[in-house]
């Protein structure tokens, strides 16, 4: 799954552990999520959304191979 959290955050001017400090996880679990290892709960996902002040398909977006 891609996602643009990264472009979001720098939005913000937030550093990752801003960002972890405002989702309530760590700065590793931002680290992963930017750099794809690791696929957010709907929860987390919504509260990024909510955060960034948009939705959840403009921040993860499938791909190709996550869908077969």
């Amino acid at each position: 799954m891609k996602n643009s959290i990264k472009v979001e955050r720098a939005k913000k001017n937030w550093t990752q552990a801003d960002l972890a400090e405002k989702a309530k996880v760590s700065r590793q679990t931002i680290n992963a999520m930017e750099l794809g290892k690791y696929s957010p709960s709907t929860v987390l996902a919504l509260k990024l959304a909510e955060l960034f002040d948009t939705t959840v398909n403009e921040i993860f977006t499938l791909e190709k191979s996550d869908r077969e």
